[in-house]
């Protein structure tokens, strides 16, 4: 467990640090106060906290000396700067300091709880770590700013407040007229995984290690730093800076430099990514279109092909505009069938036929794939609300994806798919076809589990399910699967009702219903045939010769009388 120290001159925010801040949850057992540096600076030499919240604006001893008391006496402790927006020398000792947050005033819950989470995360790594150089560098990579991230992030989404916020310009160079600015975006493939394996679970720690190895490939003459996008937790972005030279040249030593990264994460941490660049440089007012080019050549990465890099309107020809709409709903009725049956078998098979037409398409995005990942987890969880399944299938179902814009980049594993125990973790089609195979077989599993304890068994739903389904593959194994009954029972229970087998059944249900279409002249035999659900047109009429004594064009055109 931790101790944390609170330095402020006003009572109230103290009192208001101590109630929005989640403690326990990130182990911290004990919060101290103080009302300015001075007073901190006794209660850290006699109560050694492990992390120090501290104001910039305090009488006696105000943060900044403070700070610079900490930089000499203290090097390894942790600390969180409060302040205003515009104090930008406080800012400027900050970052001298290695704080690990910087938190603007009002202070919010969230942005505190992040903060907090963050200090926790590496106090939590440096305690267990037993290499001294470990705990160097943690200290080290801690130095990085948050304001710094900030201020990318709030050029990224436009919220950048001219005026008031050009100050803090001069911390990211763009203060320089001749600095030119580019983005790489990296999505990282195997997030789930690597988190699990390398991070105890930790997201955000596999975000902050990956951000921090931008910094360890440093460049002469080229800047890039790093970020985990707060709203996608799959993607991490890199800003690139330079000054002098063509605009081109940026472009040029950003592709290279995203492969170094890639790279890099592989080797240090197993982290597999793929990666979309910005064009040629731009000057800081046009670093939200870098991104968002950079973001659509990731998301435009071919799953079929899985290129490792792709610049900014590479294979624009190939878009998403052209290429045919991606949907699962024309699906649902087959797959809605295999659930409430409990059939996993047969929800895999519908899925796997309907993905061997997504194959024949060619080129596969992941913008495309995520979209219809999406899609398919809503209408799954629409179902198991429907059919009353747990919640944790159903509510989550619903909003199984934490991206903005819809793209996946942000599905997150806590959802949905963390209820059904699966990893939205996919690189290329094979494995994107598994993932949705698994999931759908888990909501099989779930109703057989749940729906068969709830229901007795009456033979004529099978008979009713032929009659309702008979354009379907229709299988015994539905059946047996669904109530728990043996193949051999269920035959000799169902001829015993009716006089027929269940496979006779479904052919005497799909002749006597081709009879009917046959009457109508306006249908073709092969449109009939594919009603029915035969594979073609010849088979279809085999069948039909088979059972009738007659071909389809023998008995429309002899009439159903002279049969």
């Amino acid at each position: 467990m931790y101790k944390a120290l609170i330095i402020d001159d006003e009572e109230p925010t103290r009192e208001a640090i101590r109630i929005l801040g989640d403690w326990p949850r990130h182990g911290i057992d004990e919060v101290l106060e103080a009302a300015n540096g001075q007073e901190g600076l006794a209660l850290l030499e006699r109560e050694r906290p492990d992390l120090v919240l501290v104001d910039m604006k305090m009488p006696v001893m105000d943060g900044l000396a403070f700070l610079q008391v900490v930089e000499r006496d203290y090097p390894d402790l942790f600390t969180i700067v409060i302040s205003g927006y515009n104090d930008f020398d406080y800012t400027r000792q900050a970052i001298r300091s290695r704080v690990v947050d910087y938190l603007l005033k009002p202070v919010n819950r969230g942005d505190l709880n992040q903060a907090l989470a963050k200090a926790a995360g590496v106090l939590d790594a440096r305690r267990d770590s037993k290499r001294d150089h470990i705990d160097r560098d943690i200290a080290l990579n801690m130095s990085l700013p948050k304001l710094k991230e900030n201020i990318y992030l709030s050029l990224l989404t436009r919220t950048f407040r001219a005026g008031s916020s050009e100050a803090y310009l001069r911390l990211i160079g763009a203060d320089d007229p001749a600095m030119r600015f580019g983005v790489s975006v990296l999505r990282v493939l195997n997030l789930d995984e690597v988190a699990a394996g390398r991070f105890k679970g930790e997201t955000a720690l596999l975000h902050f290690a990956a951000a921090n190895v931008v910094g360890e490939f440093a460049e002469a003459g080229f800047h890039s730093f790093g970020l985990a996008n707060p709203k996608r937790d799959r993607e991490l972005i890199v800003i690139h800076s330079m000054t002098g030279g063509y605009p081109e040249d940026l472009a040029f030593r950003a592709a290279h430099f995203a492969r170094k990264i890639a790279q890099g994460l592989s080797d240090l941490f197993g982290i597999r990514t793929a990666a979309g660049l910005s064009g040629p440089g731009v000057a800081v007012g046009g670093l939200a279109d870098a991104y968002r080019d950079a973001s659509e050549a990731a998301e435009g990465i071919d799953l079929f092909r899985r290129d490792s890099l792709q610049p900014a309107g590479a294979g624009a020809e190939r878009k998403e505009a052209g290429a045919p709409a991606v949907s699962f709903a024309a699906r649902m009725p087959q797959l809605r069938a295999a659930i409430e049956a409990g059939s996993a078998a047969q929800a895999r098979t519908v899925v796997q036929q309907f993905l061997a037409g997504v194959r024949e398409q060619g080129r596969f995005s992941f913008k495309q794939a995520d979209r219809l990942l999406e899609e398919l987890l809503f209408l799954l969880g629409e179902l198991a609300l429907e059919l009353g399944l747990p919640p944790a299938a159903g509510a989550e179902g619903r909003g199984g994806s934490g991206g903005d814009g819809g793209a996946a980049a942000g599905i997150r594993g806590d959802g949905a798919l963390g209820a059904l125990g699966l990893s939205a973790d996919y690189a290329g089609f094979d494995e994107y076809e598994a993932l949705l195979c698994s999931i759908c077989e888990r909501y099989a599993e779930l109703a057989r589990a749940v729906l068969s304890s709830e229901r007795a068994f009456d033979v004529s739903e099978i008979k009713r399910y032929i009659e309702q389904h008979y354009f379907e593959d229709i299988k015994i194994s539905m059946f047996t699967e669904r109530y728990f009954l043996s193949r051999e029972y269920l035959m000799k229970l169902f001829k015993q009702h009716y006089g027929f087998g269940i496979h006779e059944y479904v052919q005497k249900v799909r002749m006597d219903k081709a009879k009917a279409l046959l009457d109508r002249p306006e249908l073709k035999i092969q449109e009939i045939s594919e009603m029915l659900g035969f594979k073609d047109k010849n088979y279809f009429s085999k069948a039909f010769r088979n059972y009738v004594g007659l071909s389809p064009s023998e008995y429309r055109t002899q009439g159903p009388d002279e049969s």
